[in-house]
């Protein structure tokens, strides 16, 4: 009997790992940053942006609504100088870093 139950409780711990495990969006977000704007813009609540000029991504939020940045995301962000890149975002991009930018505010 115990060992049923011991069974049964493994198994349903191994079923919702990986659910655990998946990284949330607000990290698919992080991520996403680190990859795309820390070369330029600090991407967390304390650092400065190593390109002077660039915003840090959490001030962002003083400027736009987060909210409203998704479209500008999903069009795609062309600024007025070359450092810049431009970023056109899929859906789950954006969403995951819209995530991100609202845990900085």
């Amino acid at each position: 009997m115990l060992q049923g139950a011991l069974r049964h409780g493994l198994i349903g711990l191994l079923l919702i790992t990986p659910a655990l495990a998946a990284p949330s969006a607000e990290q698919r977000g992080k991520a996403f940053a680190r990859a795309n704007c820390a070369r330029c813009h600090a991407i967390d609540r304390a650092s400065r942006s190593s390109l002077e000029g660039a915003p840090p991504l959490r001030t962002l939020h003083l400027r736009y609504p987060i909210e409203t940045l998704g479209e500008a995301l999903a069009e795609g962000i062309y600024t007025g100088h070359a450092d810049m890149p431009a970023f056109e975002l899929s859906p789950d991009q954006i969403h995951d870093l819209l995530s991100y930018l609202k845990t900085l505010e």
